[in-house]
């Protein structure tokens, strides 16, 4: 069975109430509903912070027993150097997701400290980023 997890930054504990017209109307815990029932036959565990260092902790802890880590670092995507360290330093391979499409945003935004260490980066499909960064594990 495969072990994949998924890793989601701040402020996105808000989806479903977090500018709906960029983020969607289905909190991220219902949206984990379905993708868990989809596929029965993968270990998929979830795990959010608002918080920096726990996404490095969280990252180091799955990065050598995983199989695939799923990686929405929302805002820090833009601004942590840790965290791409942390993505550089692991050997679970991690695919880097974005529910909006980064590039049509702020300039700020198209910046990215995860991007040069990832399998791949997966955005702009809404919730369905994370079910396609899933597929390209298995």
């Amino acid at each position: 069975m495969k072990k994949i997890i998924i890793i989601n930054g701040p402020n996105l504990n808000l989806l479903g109430k977090r500018e709906p017209n960029i983020y969607g109307s289905l909190s991220f815990t219902e949206f984990f509903d379905t993708v868990k029932e989809k596929y029965p036959e993968v270990e998929l565990s979830y795990f959010q912070s608002n918080i920096e260092g726990e996404l490095i902790d969280k990252l180091q802890e799955f990065g050598f027993n995983s199989d695939g880590i799923v990686l929405n670092a929302a805002a820090y995507t833009h601004t942590s150097v840790g965290i791409g360290d942390a993505v550089k330093a692991i050997e679970t391979p991690v695919i880097e997701v974005h529910i909006s499409n980064t590039f049509s945003r702020e300039e700020f935004r198209h910046q990215s400290f995860i991007s040069p260490n990832a399998k791949g980066v997966i955005l702009g499909f809404g919730l369905q980023s994370y079910e396609l960064a899933i597929q390209s594990f298995l």
